[in-house]
């Protein structure tokens, strides 16, 4: 087998190395990794479209376009699921907590890790192949959220990783060499890459994290092949566009509304769905006065051209930190007796939305979170605030904290069951008021929150009726999770706990069929291939890859 190691850039390096996995893979030096059989494919856009039919892929962040983490496979399910095993672990060393969802295609699991690493594990044994380790300015800035990454994009013969300082790779699959690479905006002033960019056709979707920095938000396009920029959405419209007559004065230059979760897509509609983040500052409302437009919000846009076709606000004027970066979930169903195309998402603020996803038409909303900011929703499904909840110099308690009811980890939605399954987080906090001035990289904030915590604070996996958002059933946990969710064809739903229990849940009844104790907090997405015939199932925990299957 012939590898080669196309030309590095200054400060970057790749490398094949090997570790010592849980079946006991020898260390490898660079002879052994060069020995190691890889089958390398092609992963074009029309295989992505496919994806549910792939069962041994996971070939994006939520597993398919429409943003279901709903795998088909079955050979795990309800009857066995007692005899889950580990097959083997990677370690990615003394580093943030995991938060990546890998990538599974032709043989290889693609992960990163903190700040900005990308490594190709041979799914046979979790054996490196090789890894990618960029150079990271040492003065970076991450101004609201830790150092984490939580994932890669794949496309054709090219894996896609965006960085925290806010650069855009693309590395050749197959041996991690850098293709190309784009400085997209200044880490300086606050912007960063967290999220796993998002593959279309020709296209490589990225939205940047900064919020918390007065940034102005906005969603990218890059062209696959050479890295250049084919459009930009600005998230908070500029004088002239529509929208920015609900920003008071200049408040548009600095209000926020960062895209730092990765949307969804419907290939028959050519619609991209992208969730909007809070606006800035955080919690002083009063020098933003207006909605304060495309913040908390999901957008509908133009993939080709980046052209908005339609916006819905969850939370207009948020002071409370409740973006709407959670993950828009698409299913088609029938509504009133009519099939709809429908997107339902489970929303920081603590309610369920049902909308038409062709036209942005809000179609139902329920309350699935404690929450003690808003009467309900009106019938256009904007929330009925309920005064005096809005951050003050003395502190305002207020249900849900900044946190929210969910936060940025995935939901699932299952077409067996007809259920939506969400981690819930219910816990309040005290919402404070302070002066709000913009310093270039700096915080930009406006006030701060103190949650309540220990007995205050409750957590669970909750399963809503996807159309109606009812709930079905509970799963307590111990804490507020940090973890996803993911249903599968076997009945079952896969999750995780701070406190390192992974789990499988009846998808029916929420009744728990098995636990493994895995030694550290997971807070990433589950995921499912088959690797050999055999159904496999992959949960992080700590700073470990776990990937699990049923006993021989």
């Amino acid at each position: 087998m012939e590898l080669r190691i196309g030309p590095m850039k200054r400060g970057q390096r790749t490398k094949l190395t090997g570790t010592r996995g849980l079946r006991g893979a020898a260390l490898a030096t660079l002879t052994v990794a060069l020995a190691v059989p890889v089958v390398h494919g092609q992963v074009p856009y029309e295989r992505i479209v496919g994806a549910i039919d792939d069962s041994e892929s996971w070939l994006t962040y939520n597993g398919t376009y429409d943003g279901q983490r709903f795998s088909p496979l079955d050979q795990i399910n309800r009857e066995n699921v007692s005899a889950l095993r580990p097959v083997w672990m990677y370690q990615m060393g003394p580093r943030v907590g995991l938060e990546v969802t890998p990538i599974v295609a032709d043989g290889v699991m693609y992960v990163t890790s903190s700040p900005s690493n990308v490594s190709a594990l041979d799914l046979a044994t979790g054996r490196p192949l090789w890894t990618f380790e960029p150079q990271i300015r040492e003065d970076l800035r991450t101004l609201g959220f830790p150092p984490v990454n939580r994932g890669v994009a794949i496309l054709d013969d090219m894996v896609y990783v965006g960085t925290l300082d806010a650069r855009l790779i693309a590395l050749d699959a197959r041996t991690g060499a850098v293709r190309w690479e784009r400085q997209v905006a200044d880490n300086a002033l606050g912007f960063s890459f967290t999220l796993a960019p998002l593959a279309l056709d020709g296209k490589i979707i990225v939205g940047t994290s900064g919020g918390e920095a007065g940034i102005r938000g906005w969603i990218d396009a890059y062209d696959a092949k050479t890295g250049e920029q084919v459009w930009r959405f600005w998230t908070i419209p500029g004088p002239g566009e529509p929208g920015n007559e609900t920003w008071g004065g200049d408040s548009w230059e600095n209000g926020a509304g960062a895209t730092w979760l990765t949307g969804s897509y419907d290939p028959e509609l050519d619609l991209l769905y992208w969730g909007i983040g809070n606006p800035g500052p955080d919690w002083n409302g009063d020098v933003r006065p207006g909605d304060n437009l495309y913040t908390c919000s999901v957008v509908a846009l133009d993939p080709d051209t980046g052209e908005l076709r339609w916006h819905f606000q969850f939370t207009p004027h948020d002071t409370h930190d409740w973006d709407a970066n959670q993950i828009q979930v698409l299913i088609d169903a029938e509504w009133e007796g009519t099939p709809r195309k429908l997107l339902v998402t489970a929303n920081r603020n603590a309610f369920y939305y049902v909308l038409d996803r062709e036209t942005g038409e809000f179609l139902h909303g329920k309350e699935y979170g404690y929450q003690t900011w808003a009467e309900g929703l009106d019938e256009t499904g904007r929330p009925i605030v309920i005064p005096g909840t809005d951050p003050t110099e003395e502190g305002t308690l207020v249900y849900p904290s900044l946190q929210g009811s969910t936060n940025w980890f995935s939901p699932s939605y299952s077409p067996q069951t007809g259920l939506f399954y969400v981690a819930v987080r219910e816990m309040g906090a005290v919402y404070f008021k302070g002066e709000a001035e913009y310093e270039a990289g700096e915080y930009y904030l406006g006030g701060g929150e103190r949650a309540l915590s220990g007995d205050e604070a409750a957590g669970k996996i909750r399963a809503l009726d996807a159309l109606t958002g009812e709930k079905r059933w509970d799963f307590p946990l111990l804490t507020p999770p940090w973890s996803g969710v993911m249903a599968t064809g076997g009945g079952l739903v896969f999750g995780g706990s701070n406190e390192g229990n992974l789990y499988a849940l009846d998808a029916e009844s929420g009744e728990p069929l098995w636990d493994f104790q895995a030694g550290g907090a997971s807070r990433a997405n589950p995921i499912t291939y088959l690797h050999d015939g055999r159904q496999r199932v992959v949960m992080s925990a700590g700073t470990a890859i776990i990937v699990f299957g049923l006993r021989d």
